[in-house]
């Protein structure tokens, strides 16, 4: 392999400036954009299992303000101010249209900014995502562990709350779960910026946005994800007009990175639909 080649592969990683924020970003490989938001607390070294499976797409990855090691924004984003520092990174990497895949937040802040600046997205992919505040919520238990960022700070807390947070594989294979621990502690979000991230979700609802999403969109879900329950999907499906569901057995919330092999396939072959 070439060195342009091993490049390529393994991405170009460096910071932008988006207003006053100090912005990390990874570009992978070559060909039509997709931009990958991910979930709350989350930065971009996490999408590593994931993004090596679009090898004819340029794959645009970042560490959300507030996250990972990007700055921390000057005052607590809506989802509104969100999908505007989406844009304006899109416009700064000369990026004016892309296709976008936004993760559990990240699918939130995905819908807002389809919804705010359509001419910026393409194709629209929610994985493990819902409608926001009008939501089927999670189990008490586990909606409380989401409330601070301690699993992105504390291996041993993380390794035992793995399996029944996110459900599907995790419930069974250790070693996915000690990937995914060494994963998200590399790079911790700060309290501050995790803070800001849970007062914009908490303030974000589909219903108000969907009859503005007009975008082809793929709803990608699964039936053991103790986070986002099947029904959120359900419901999105119903609000967002131009939609398609699709639905992994036994799958959980980071079905993206523990079964890239059955997700990946399905949202490429949606990107490449001509609809």
């Amino acid at each position: 392999m070439s060195g342009r080649e091993d490049r390529q592969q393994a991405g170009c990683t460096g910071y932008l400036r988006v207003g006053p924020m100090k912005v990390r970003v990874k570009i992978q490989g070559t060909g039509p954009p997709l931009l990958m938001i991910m979930g709350i607390g989350g930065h971009l070294d996490m999408w590593e299992p994931l993004a090596g499976w679009f090898p004819e797409r340029s794959v645009v990855m970042f560490d959300f303000p507030g996250t990972g090691d990007s700055s921390l924004p000057w005052f607590p984003p809506t989802m509104t101010h969100c999908a505007l520092f989406v844009r304006l990174l899109l416009q700064n990497l000369k990026l004016p249209r892309a296709d976008v895949l936004g993760y559990s937040w990240g699918g939130l802040l995905a819908q807002q900014l389809a919804a705010q600046h359509p001419g910026t997205v393409r194709k629209l992919v929610l994985a493990c995502t819902g409608p926001g505040v009008t939501c089927i919520p999670a189990d008490l238990e586990v909606a409380a562990r989401l409330l601070t960022p301690k699993r992105y700070y504390c291996a041993e807390y993380l390794a035992s709350i793995a399996p029944d947070t996110y459900g599907g594989r995790f419930r069974h294979d250790p070693s996915l779960v000690e990937a995914e621990v060494a994963r998200r502690l590399h790079h911790p979000p700060s309290w501050a910026g995790y803070a800001f991230q849970l007062l914009a979700a908490g303030t974000f609802s589909t219903f108000p946005l969907a009859s503005r999403i007009s975008q082809p969109t793929l709803i990608v879900a699964g039936d053991d994800d103790p986070i986002v329950k099947i029904g959120n999907q359900h419901i999105l499906k119903r609000l967002i007009r131009n939609s398609d569901l699709r639905v992994l057995k036994q799958a959980g919330h980071l079905l993206l990175l523990d079964s890239p092999e059955r997700s990946a396939p399905i949202i490429e072959m949606f990107l490449r639909a001509s609809n």
